[in-house]
């Protein structure tokens, strides 16, 4: 890790109040990377940035380099009019194309979660985006370039109160699309398993299920729901019985209500990793006016996670055990070259989340760090990419044997060689069944906005409006007007449908 002091950039971000662009400073102080940003009319805000300098200085200086910046899109949808972050659609400024594409079904839920950012309840009104409309989005999502988006997640709300939802997943299948995930809270899923074989047999590869632990009091505070933790496990119960392999535990992470847990819901994911591919660990995003001192008290980071996993796990999984979101391009870069065809390529910003892989042995487990030289594999296929470059592809194809006898498990070797040689989604999918990932995505709200950030975000929201918009830019600045531009009233709706807003429809 990088042992430099006084770490210091400018960067740029808005203010939380009028929304206009300001400079910003992120800066070290006391082994913490804070920023501090000033409106000339409502003066200045600071807030924790990353809770750990090292760890931030070590992704930054190894991971935040020029040949970690993408291209962005060959034909931008919009034009640079307003600047970042106000001509989202995608401009000419945005840096990444789409690896996960999201489509919001439905802003309608049958749950009421105070932490919510798209309730129907909550902003009094019901976006649905109709059949056609969806498909429209799909197809947008298709049409980018130089990479057409192949992975998408179908939201809300609660996008599982749609009865059409298989048929969408089918259009997204038919549209090309190879990976289809759906995020939900799982009651309906819990209740009804013919809707869930439905899903499962329309081509849906993974459930995005949320999942913030164990305790009543959890579930109490963070969804205004007492017991959850029944539905969660009849939800793998039934995705068993279907035959569905692929589960991602979300964990909407918030001090002092859940962080004792991260170590359990790990240990539970190693249990049912027949099933459960992934637990994604989403630190929650601020709202509302905070002073300077009840930020720093209540905003919990990327590595402020990875330290309490490490506590938690007993030291099985340390800081050192992690690499930055865009970890993963050198291979997307290699593997172009060895197969001629564009893979999906990491180009994110490295302090938007983290991310490590643990090999399951029975009931143990031990990260991929201790079977391999991450970083020497990287740098592998990082030759790989530059000889290609180069025109010496024979070499190239050469340069991949070197990595093999780094690895120390027999079988690991054999599910990455199958991998590499036959660079196909299915030989992804028999690595990924045989081992867990660990993930952190610190969404962006409007107190930490780092349009550096922005610019670089690769998961991005389809509207009906036919534009693109970076995750963290759609719920902080744009979705209220977006939704309002194709909502209809509850009452409305309720004429319309004979329903009420929490019922399948």
């Amino acid at each position: 890790m990088a042992d430099d002091v006084g770490f210091q950039r400018i960067s740029t971000s808005i203010c939380p109040e009028c929304m206009r662009i300001i400079p910003m400073r992120v800066y070290e102080e006391d082994g913490v990377i804070y920023l501090e940003k000033t409106c000339p009319e409502h003066g200045k805000f600071e807030d924790v940035y990353w809770g750990d300098a090292e760890l931030y200085k070590w992704f930054d200086r190894k991971w935040n380099t020029a040949k970690y910046v993408g291209q962005g899109l060959e034909k931008p949808l919009t034009e640079v009019s307003k600047g970042c972050p106000f001509d989202c659609g995608i401009c000419p400024q945005h840096k990444s194309h789409t690896v996960l594409g999201i489509i919001d079904v439905t802003n309608r839920c049958n749950m009421a979660c105070p932490i919510c950012f798209a309730y129907a309840g909550a902003s009094n009104y019901v976006y649905e985006p109709s059949y056609e409309q969806i498909v429209e989005m799909i197809k947008l999502l298709r049409s980018n370039s130089p990479w057409p988006c192949n992975a998408l997640q179908f939201s809300g709300g609660e996008p599982t109160l749609r009865n059409d939802l298989p048929d969408l997943i089918r259009e997204a299948k038919n549209a090309g699309i190879e990976h289809v995930e759906v995020n939900t809270n799982g009651l309906r899923l819990a209740e009804d398993i013919e809707y869930f074989r439905k899903l499962f047999e329309a081509g849906m590869n993974t459930l995005y299920l949320q999942f913030d632990g164990f305790e009543e009091c959890i579930f109490k505070e963070l969804r205004n729901i007492p017991d959850l933790a029944s539905v969660k496990e009849k939800v793998i119960e039934n995705a068993r019985k279907i035959g569905l392999r692929s589960i991602v535990l979300v964990v909407t992470l918030a001090r002092n209500v859940n962080d004792n847990a991260l170590g359990r819901i790990i240990e539970y994911a190693v249990k049912n990793s027949d099933v459960i591919r992934c637990v994604n660990i989403q630190p929650i995003s601020m709202a509302g006016r905070a002073r300077k001192e009840e930020m720093r008290r209540l905003r919990i980071t990327i590595p402020d996670a990875i330290r309490l996993i490490e506590d938690q796990t007993g030291g099985i999984i340390r800081a050192e055990d992690w690499r930055p979101v865009n970890w993963p391009l050198p291979i997307s870069r290699g593997m172009e070259i060895l197969k001629e065809r564009m893979y999906p390529e990491f180009t994110m910003h490295p302090a938007c989340g983290a991310s490590t892989f643990i090999i399951v042995e029975g009931d143990s487990y031990k990260p991929i760090t201790r079977y391999v030289d991450v970083d020497e594999f990287a740098d592998i296929f990082w030759r790989i990419y530059n000889l290609g470059l180069k025109g010496r592809k024979r070499r190239a194809k050469m340069e991949m044997l070197r990595f093999l006898p780094m690895i120390k498990s027999e079988l690991f070797r054999g599910l990455i060689k199958n991998v590499v040689t036959k660079g196909s989604l299915k030989a992804l999918s028999d690595f990924m069944y045989k081992i867990v990932m660990i993930g952190i995505m610190h969404f962006q709200d409007v107190w930490n906005l780092d349009l550096e950030r922005v610019q670089r975000c690769a998961i991005h929201y389809a509207t009906p409006d036919g534009k693109i918009r970076p995750f963290c830019t759609y719920n902080s600045i744009h979705r209220s007007k977006v939704e309002k531009q194709y909502a209809i009233s509850i009452q409305e709706w309720r004429e319309k449908t004979g329903k009420k807003l929490n019922e399948p429809c």
